[in-house]
């Protein structure tokens, strides 16, 4: 297993060169013109293939409302120059929040997330004119056996994991989340989805990635004596009946997912695993369920692997890891070339449902050499970043009139933003916005270090 390193590559030959040295297929090629293209998903158009990734700012208010913080972020990503802004996870009950700060949407703050959008495209028009048409999705969310509504852990979880129980001390009687509740949980989805519609986002995305409540119930292979539990058809029926209510009952918003195709977590504990080797994927069920998801009316779909709890590096690479964390046994480079493979293999089999690749920001300024190379290649739709995005905003203008991204303002996969998730603060990037997000982390990271002596 080649060893982890840290980003240290000047060129881009040196960085090809590396990939070579590991035995890894790194696509690149100089013209980024590709990802200037328009894109149609379903009948509406996103004017280039740039994504903003679901990166939570956790700012909002006491009722989920956002603030002033929250204003911020998106009319910087809107002014930027993504053409798909893919909002935060936004919680559809108050008990499955993941931060007592975390987005949700509920009816008494929906004026302010229709504000929220409207500053938002106007933001874009703004920079590119009165024409110009940003595309906007709100993530819907449960955060399940993350769930942290209060500021202290209080999972619920559909399945007991060996994997994952003993990080909160689980014991074998706790007890799962019931059928009913499943079933009420899914009109919370649908209602969360029509305030959405209402505010004016153009699509919402049932959130099915990263262990949380949807993705948690299709690794359920335990659960037993429940429609949720055991076999195929029961374990993506939580996803497939909200997607299709939403659907049937929001009309004028298209409905989407982010969807974990992959947990690397020991089977049976993890979706999309060989059985006898979590270090490899078997998208078989994973696809089955992509089919059955593009022919029941999903426009486009947003891929992620990996539990950022458990194996943070498998969704996304770093160089530094949250303070306790591990330095990975591979190099990033293998996690970067992991996720372009898998989200590749799934765009070619699937080459009419335009698919959001991630996995980007390790490669800094060579993201977009990068990202054009895939598009060339037919192994993804639109490009995603997610902390390139916290970091570097306006990295989209900055290539469309430069050719080129600014080495001083990339995102350096410092693992700092997530750090100040972890204790709990409002998250973005210490070093690129570090007069908001410096101050708030050294203020974090100083209360639990105190805490802890």
């Amino acid at each position: 297993m080649p060893k982890h390193q840290r980003f240290k590559y000047k060129t881009h030959d040196e960085l090809l060169n590396k990939a070579n040295e590991l035995g890894l297929e790194l696509p690149f090629q100089e013209s980024i013109d590709p990802l200037f293209e328009e894109v149609a998903i379903g009948t509406k158009k996103v004017v280039n293939r740039f994504v903003v990734q679901p990166m939570e700012g956790f700012d909002s208010d006491s009722n989920g409302a956002p603030t002033e913080l929250t204003f911020r972020r998106y009319k910087r990503f809107a002014s930027g120059g993504s053409g798909l802004l893919w909002f935060e996870a936004t919680s559809v009950v108050p008990e499955g929040r993941s931060n007592r700060r975390q987005l949700y949407i509920n009816s008494q703050n929906a004026d302010v997330f229709a504000r929220l959008v409207a500053e938002t495209r106007r933001a874009a028009f703004q920079q590119f004119g009165a024409s110009y048409e940003v595309m906007l999705v709100l993530q819907l969310t449960h955060s399940g056996r993350y769930s942290k509504s209060a500021g202290k852990p209080t999972p619920i979880i559909t399945h007991h994991s060996a994997v994952l129980d003993s990080l909160y001390n689980l014991p074998s009687d706790y007890p799962l989340i019931g059928d009913d509740e499943l079933d009420k949980l899914q009109e919370s989805y649908v209602n969360a989805a029509r305030l959405a519609a209402k505010a004016g986002f153009d699509g919402v995305d049932v959130k099915a990635c990263h262990c949380y409540l949807v993705s948690e119930l299709l690794a359920s292979f335990t659960r037993e004596n429940s429609k949720y539990g055991g076999s195929f058809e029961n374990r993506t029926r939580f996803l497939l009946e909200t997607t299709q209510k939403i659907r049937e009952q929001v009309p004028g918003i298209f409905v989407t997912s982010r969807l974990n195709v992959y947990d690397a977590m020991p089977y049976p504990f993890g979706f999309g695993v060989e059985k006898n080797d979590a270090t490899k994927e078997d998208l078989s069920e994973s696809i089955s369920l992509i089919r059955v998801l593009q022919d029941t009316g999903l426009p486009a779909l947003n891929i992620s692997i990996g539990n950022p709890y458990y194996n943070p590096h498998i969704g996304r690479p770093y160089d530094l890891p949250i303070a306790g964390g591990q330095t990975p046994s591979e190099h990033p480079l293998c996690g970067v070339v992991r996720l372009l493979n898998i989200t590749g293999k799934l765009q070619q089999m699937f080459p009419d449902l335009p698919i959001v690749g991630t996995g980007y920001s390790w490669l800094r300024q060579y993201f977009p050499n990068v990202g054009a190379a895939i598009i060339t290649a037919g192994k993804a739709t639109l490009v995603g970043q997610g902390r390139g995005a916290f970091a570097y905003p306006d990295s989209v203008i900055d290539l469309a009139n430069n050719g080129k991204m600014d080495p001083h303002k990339v995102c350096i996969t410092c693992s700092a933003c997530t750090q100040i998730m972890r204790d709990g603060g409002k998250t973005g990037c210490v070093i690129r916005d570090k007069e908001i997000y410096g101050r708030e982390y050294r203020k974090v990271r100083t209360n639990v270090l105190r805490m802890i002596k």
